[in-house]
């Protein structure tokens, strides 16, 4: 457990630009009050974004996760998550760089956040 604490902070000190962009869009409460931590040690994991509280996670991948062998780990990992009751939200890097509005959109959903709540 000490090793993935080490490791999660190291991680977080070597952001991609990705995560550095999404974590502007939810850290310190920005996300309609929710709170987001990064690299958060779950197990023998370490998930790139959680929002506990949602028992959401989130994950940013980039093309090393589009081998075969990646895509049967991130299965595994991800059956894993889900048994802890997390709901796993993925996007894509491109997804991060070319359209950050449907990523906040589709958290929007994910979250069932209404908003533009009634007055």
């Amino acid at each position: 457990m000490k090793k993935n604490v080490s490791l999660a902070r190291n991680l977080r000190k070597n952001a991609t630009s990705q995560e550095q962009k999404f974590w502007q869009m939810v850290r310190n409460h920005k996300f309609f009050g929710l709170e987001f931590r990064r690299q958060y040690p779950i197990g023998d994991y370490i998930v790139d974004f959680i929002c506990r509280n949602k028992k959401l996670i989130v994950e940013l991948d980039g093309g090393q996760h589009n081998t075969p062998e990646a895509i049967e780990y991130d299965k595994i990992r991800t059956n894993f998550l889900k048994s802890k009751g997390y709901t796993v939200l993925r996007f894509w890097n491109f997804e991060i760089d070319d359209n950050i509005d449907g990523v906040y959109e589709k958290l929007v959903e994910v979250c069932g956040i209404n908003p533009h709540p009634k007055i």
